[in-house]
Formats: structure tokens, C-alpha cells, sequence
């Protein structure tokens, strides 16, 4: 049960994610009005960690959520791991 409700988590943070990479390709969004603030409160702090170690390339194309998705599968895959360890 508490696997299930973890991977649903993980699941609806995934579709966040691609949906703020999606929004990011439409140039007049105003990211400060709702609900591109919340999504974009959510989501930035995780991106922005791997924003800082590959930076863009040609100062425009941001290949840095490629390494957020691989690294949040990995915590996935862990979590799992752990949760069925212990049985849950």
C-alpha cells in the first residue's frame, strides 16, 4: 500500500516535470501568476540542482532535466527497494 502510494507520487511529480518542460518551449508564459507559479515553485528546486552541473548549451537548450529524470528514477527504484525490504 504505502509503495503504491509513493510511486503515485513519483508518478505525478514526472508529469510536473514534463509538463514545466513543455511550458518552458512557449515564450509568454508569466510564471509568477498561477498555476505556473505552483508548478513552477515544485518543480525548480529539483531542476535547479542539475541546472548547476550541465549548464545550457549555446545558452538555450537545457539538457539539465535529461539528468533529473535519470537521478529521480534511481530514488525511485531505491525507495522501492528499501520499502520492499522492509516488507511494505
Amino acid at each position: 500500500m504505502i509503495s503504491r502510494v509513493i510511486n503515485s507520487l513519483f508518478n505525478f511529480y514526472y508529469i510536473l516535470l514534463i509538463i514545466r518542460i513543455f511550458l518552458t518551449w512557449i515564450p509568454n508564459i508569466d510564471w509568477y501568476q498561477q498555476p505556473f507559479a505552483f508548478m513552477r515553485a515544485i518543480t525548480d528546486p529539483f531542476l535547479n540542482i542539475f541546472r548547476g552541473i550541465i549548464p545550457p548549451i549555446g545558452g538555450m537548450l537545457d539538457i539539465s532535466p535529461i539528468l533529473a529524470f535519470f537521478m529521480l528514477q534511481a530514488l525511485q527504484i531505491a525507495i522501492n527497494w528499501l520499502l520492499a525490504g522492509f516488507g511494505l
